[in-house]
């Protein structure tokens, strides 16, 4: 039996402005050792490396006539944290014509929210297949249960890549390579836009798909710093004006 969710929080962008959002260290979404730290690459993703950007561009990805099916495993988290990845759907379907239905485990194809890993982390884009979401349990607004980290990772689900990644990140940020943990250079790599799409939208240093400044330091130092002083990157609060006309663009909103 499909139950439609509620929408009961209506997405609200702060007067002080996207770069004023506090930030919070994203230490869970680096936890799980994926790729860029809480990203699960398909075959095919792996295979086309050398064009990922931001938002893929390829239709196959998108979730079909904008609906993402899901199923939360209840023995994984407590009624409170439910409530709470309730709450980070319903802020992306306000922002955007998505729309979010709970299925059931018979389903062939949907996002199995599970909380029996560490860290965080998802696959990107429809897979046409059960894809799971990892959440791990935690206070809510620490770790994986931050409300702007489990809008990070649907966002991952419903087709986006790392902010950072960007072809043109080079001109609004410096990679501080020699502050990077040894052997997670890779997690910084820029891609071109064969595979992936910005959507017309400038570089967003507070989008909540941006790696903090100190994201896979060593030495507590900056491995990201922003070409712009006044800005700051890596919040987990909500959504960015660019992740939302990013996201509307995607599935065809606007």
């Amino acid at each position: 039996m499909m139950n439609k969710i509620t929408v009961c929080a209506i997405l609200t962008f702060c007067a002080y402005g996207t770069f004023g959002l506090p930030v919070i260290s994203d230490d869970a979404e680096q936890q799980a050792g994926k790729f860029e730290g809480d990203i699960v690459l398909s075959l095919e993703q792996r295979m086309a490396l050398d064009g990922l950007r931001n938002g893929l561009s390829a239709d196959r990805y998108r979730w079909p006539n904008n609906t993402v099916f899901y199923h939360i495993v209840p023995d994984h988290f407590t009624t409170e944290q439910v409530d709470y990845i309730h709450r980070a759907l319903d802020t992306i379907a306000n922002a955007s014509c998505l729309s979010f239905i709970e299925t059931d485990e018979n389903a062939t194809a949907y996002v199995r929210v599970v909380g029996d890993n560490v860290g965080c982390f998802s696959e990107v884009g429809y897979q046409d297949s059960v894809q799971d979401l990892n959440l791990a349990p935690n206070t809510l607004e620490n770790g994986c249960f931050r409300l702007g980290t489990i809008i990070h990772e649907f966002l991952h689900a419903v087709g986006f890549f790392h902010m950072q990644s960007a072809t043109e990140r080079d001109d609004y940020v410096t990679i501080v390579w020699e502050n990077i943990e040894q052997g997670h250079g890779h997690n910084f790599e820029k891609y071109n836009s064969t595979f992936v799409t910005g959507f017309n939208v400038q570089y967003d240093y507070g989008s909540v798909l941006h790696y903090s400044d100190t994201a896979f330091s060593v030495n507590g130092n900056r491995t990201i710093v922003p070409k712009d002083a006044n800005v700051t990157i890596g919040q987990r609060v909500r959504m960015s004006d660019g992740d939302v006309t990013k996201l509307k663009r995607m599935y065809s909103c606007e």
